[in-house]
């Protein structure tokens, strides 16, 4: 089998970090590509297990040297995917895990054809809303854009090749779980197919000689 990048994307809400993170404890077919940002470290986040924490101008520095596969810019900080972190997952026999937005995804689907992009909705409006914390505490301004980019998002979504609905996030993690199955088992992500199917063939073969010798005996 050949591992290929798996691409989730969500509006805001949508719950593709927790299906993420759901996934890749669960599968150890799975890894995770550590992102790049160039936001300082929460408290609890460390070097290298939640981001690549560098400086802007370093950023920068790798974007201009192609070392990255894609990346953004969201509220004023940068945020991207090293390619040699995908890369490194793949080496190791495993499918690559990107929780990233729209434009990583294209970029993604660019340099890897063969990516599966995933699209994960809320079953709502009302359940959007919910997880995205209500009315109540929320500066409406923000809610409201937040919300706008959503509609967006929904009609961008049509370039993905899958879309969950998130109402139950174990039904949902089963249900991405059955794609990245269905999509490992492609005779065009297995080099070693071929070969099986002729070796399969011939031992039919062989049993049909047999049966035959045995007919006319």
């Amino acid at each position: 089998m050949t591992a290929f990048p798996v691409v989730l994307s969500a509006p805001s809400g949508g719950g593709k970090t927790t299906i993420a993170r759901a996934l890749l404890a669960a599968r150890e077919d799975l890894g995770y590509s550590v992102s790049a940002t160039t936001r300082t470290p929460r408290p609890g986040e460390q070097e290298g297990r939640d981001y690549f924490f560098l400086g802007r101008d370093e950023f920068t520095r790798r974007v201009d040297a192609g070392e990255f596969v894609e990346w953004a810019e969201y509220g004023g900080e940068l945020y991207g995917t090293l390619r040699a972190q995908m890369d490194a997952v793949l080496a190791s026999g495993r499918h690559v895990v990107l929780d990233i937005e729209i434009q990583g995804a294209r970029a993604v689907r660019k340099l890897f054809p063969d990516a599966v992009l995933v699209f994960i909705v809320p079953p709502s409006a009302e359940e959007l809303l919910r997880r995205l914390g209500g009315v109540q505490g929320s500066r409406s301004a923000s809610l409201v854009r937040r919300l706008r980019r959503a509609i967006e998002e929904l009609t961008e979504a049509l370039e993905y090749d899958y879309v969950v609905v998130n109402a139950d996030r174990t039904e949902a993690v089963a249900e991405v779980a059955t794609i990245l199955d269905a999509e490992s088992g492609r005779p065009r992500r297995n080099a070693a197919l071929e070969e099986d199917l002729a070796v399969l063939g011939r031992e039919i073969g062989a049993l049909a000689d047999r049966i035959e010798q045995s007919t006319e005996a």
